[in-house]
């Protein structure tokens, strides 16, 4: 009897087996330490399954490097240079597709999935052949091409949040969810501007419209089962009174997940020296005071024109680990207004590479990673 009560005993305070289920091709024992990310531990037979946090891009204290080329996953040659010279390999692709010409194309997101990087799309209910019409026409001031390619009746926000465009957005949605992976959608960016249909300020739209297409384009996607959207509001760096008020644009975290911002150094209100803080700083404060989700600098750039270029990217790369909820910053390679690449000079491509080598900037992008959609994460 005594043997027996030993026994019994000994059985009573054994650790329970551990098994695992999860992405694994069968059932696994070992210490939760060894499970893989994401998966869920049942521990004893009655006990509540415990779910391990999965991976999270970023990871916590880190930020991605990701990059805007003019031709995006059609042709990777910039890209192969901007990575070339950064000494670095972007974590996202952003590209842009309006809704005029741009079905879904599956090709497109696994080309860049294939290359570690997360896709992003500039997601742009308009025309854009109206602006390359309107640019061709040499006479024209930049006021004046801002009003003719923002002028665009069919793409006003309340046919947008009345379901006009719902079969549009429905094909876009299954195919989303047909990937499998995060995706990240920057829809309708640099809303507080006048040069887009879909600013309130222009097109027939009115106050409030803005948030209400946002919402349905979101609710769309949420009902046919497209979960693994990243969705990204990123207003245009504010730099007068009229680009401010951002909380009346902005569809609530419920609806976002990563809050942005665009801003170049070189042009426009930024001609002379501004540095990161001066451009961001006041857009970052107060989007602080109505969200608390990751920030992302979608779009960003600077111009050589004052012989400050270098500068401005090292003085850039020292700003931003002072904010720690911006997670990622977009670099828009790309010749246009002014030439914006790093390519541009050795002294700039420099400058990128030596910032960029900080191990803040370590960080890789696989499909199976969760988005950071959370500053306490």
């Amino acid at each position: 009897m005594a043997v027996i009560a030993a026994l019994l005993l000994a059985y009573a305070f054994a650790p329970a087996p551990v098994t695992t289920t999860g992405s694994g091709t069968g059932a696994a024992s070992g210490p939760p330490t060894e499970a893989e990310p994401g998966t869920v531990l049942s521990v004893g037979v009655d006990g509540p399954p415990l779910q391990l946090a999965a991976d999270l891009f970023p990871p916590a204290g880190k930020a991605f490097v990701g990059v805007m080329t003019d031709k995006g996953p059609y042709d990777f040659t910039a890209v192969d240079r901007f990575a070339t010279a950064a000494r670095h390999e972007p974590q996202v692709l952003l590209f842009g597709v309006g809704w005029e010409s741009g079905t879904f194309d599956r090709t497109l997101f696994d080309r860049i999935r294939d290359r570690g990087m997360l896709p992003m799309v500039g997601w742009e209910p308009w025309d854009y052949h109206v602006d390359t019409a309107a640019r061709k026409q040499k006479k024209l001031t930049d006021r004046q091409i801002d009003r003719l390619r923002s002028t665009q009746p069919t793409y006003r926000l309340s046919r947008i949040a009345g379901g006009g465009f719902d079969s549009y957005l429905r094909s876009w949605a299954e195919g989303v969810k047909s990937l499998g992976y995060p995706v990240a959608i920057r829809f309708a960016h640099e809303m507080n501007g006048s040069w887009y249909p879909w600013c309130e300020t222009v097109n027939g739209n009115r106050p409030g419209e803005y948030v209400e297409a946002w919402r349905h384009v979101h609710d769309v996607f949420e009902r046919a089962g497209a979960t693994n959207v990243i969705w990204v509001w990123s207003p245009n760096a504010r730099w007068s009174k009229t680009t401010a008020n951002l909380a009346q644009l902005y569809p609530g975290d419920d609806y976002v997940d990563w809050v942005g911002a665009t801003g170049y150094y070189g042009t426009g209100a930024w001609s002379r020296y501004w540095n990161f803080d001066a451009i961001f700083g006041p857009t970052i404060a107060e989007i602080r005071t109505f969200s608390r989700r990751p920030l992302v600098v979608t779009e960003t750039g600077a111009s050589d024109a004052g012989g400050r270029k270098a500068e401005w990217i090292r003085e850039t790369f020292r700003s931003l680990p002072k904010h720690r909820d911006v997670i990622g910053l977009i670099w828009f390679e790309v010749d246009k207004e002014v030439d914006w690449r790093i390519v541009s000079s050795r002294a700039v491509s420099t400058a990128f590479a030596q910032s960029v080598a900080a191990p803040r900037y370590d960080v890789r992008w696989s499909p199976d990673l969760l988005p950071r959609t959370d500053l306490d994460g």
